[in-house]
């Protein structure tokens, strides 16, 4: 058996994973293409052309949680298992998300600018306490940062694929048929969403359009679930209060997007998830597939291809 690892990876990983991988052949390489007639698997992403020359090819793990920039055509319509590590970085996301609600619904960017001009300002802001939250997607990321809005007595909205009946620290579960009443009846959107062909363009200019004026949007998974031009039309016109954009459809963000400049938007550089802790799980979940696909167990984070995810 035959497992090619690409990307970078200290010594101390790298004895990590041939212990992990037992008997089986262990390679490590900065091209992909590199041993790929023979692979068995693959930990890292196999661009398409690759595909169509590797016979043997049964598995690839994608290092990060989503699987958009790994899920090819060729690979969706193969019989290759694709795994992620999903939910590495849910706990950071949860914080980002709930660092941008305060933030902007207490206006932080006025005590900075304040601040930087030596200038005591004193104003009357808002808090969280009593507000909805609106949450579009409710995995790892979703789930954890439910558990801590309640905490801030919050009242919690959850908008999945599959409503079903309760899921942990949410107080309505919504299916997409819902989708009006959860624009209306949010204080705070926010995306946890991954990117797949469902969710691409999702918040469009009618979606905006039925968000109360004095609520915000947040997207902390990816950029492309909300229409840029859309959004910034809707933050220019007043139709939502303010955004905080951790994830764009664009990246990184051009110098010249009005998105940097906007008063009511706060703009962080796809740096939610950035923790060594992060790091840590998504090794920790690879290291286990690779065990388990060496010892020919169920592999963990099966990705449905058809829905992305």
């Amino acid at each position: 058996m035959k497992i090619t690892v690409t990307g970078h990876h200290d010594e101390i990983t790298r004895l990590r994973i041939r212990r992990a991988a037992g008997d089986a052949q262990v390679t490590f390489t900065a091209d992909p293409a590199e041993g790929i007639e023979i692979a068995d698997a693959v930990v890292g992403n196999v661009p398409d052309p690759l595909l169509a020359k590797a016979p043997k090819l049964r598995w690839v793990h994608s290092p990060s949680a989503g699987v958009d920039g790994v899920l090819s055509d060729r690979l969706l319509a193969s019989e290759v298992i694709l795994t992620s590590s999903t939910g590495n970085g849910a706990i950071p996301l949860a914080e980002h998300a709930m660092m941008l609600m305060l933030m902007l619904s207490r206006d932080a960017p006025r005590w900075l600018r304040a601040q930087s001009q030596r200038r005591w300002d004193r104003y009357v802001h808002g808090e969280l306490a009593g507000r909805t939250v609106g949450l579009y997607g409710l995995g790892h990321a979703g789930l954890d940062l439910a558990a801590k809005a309640k905490a801030c007595h919050m009242r919690v909205l959850g908008m999945r694929r599959s409503p079903g009946t309760t899921a942990p620290g949410v107080d309505v579960l919504l299916g997409q048929d819902d989708f009006p009443r959860f624009l209306a009846e949010s204080d705070f959107v926010v995306v946890t969403a991954p990117l797949t062909t469902a969710t691409a363009g999702r918040f469009d200019r009618a979606a905006f359009a039925a968000m109360r004026p004095t609520a915000f949007f947040v997207c902390v998974s990816r950029g492309g679930i909300a229409d840029d031009e859309a959004l910034l039309d809707a933050l220019r016109r007043g139709e939502i209060a303010g955004a905080g954009l951790d994830a764009h459809g664009m990246e990184p963000l051009p110098c010249d997007s009005p998105f940097w400049t906007l008063p009511n938007v706060i703009v962080t550089p796809h740096n939610g998830a950035t923790t060594d802790e992060t790091a840590r799980r998504g090794l920790d979940i690879m290291l286990d597939n690779v065990g388990r696909f060496a010892r020919g167990e169920p592999l963990r984070n099966i990705v449905d291809k058809a829905a992305g995810y």
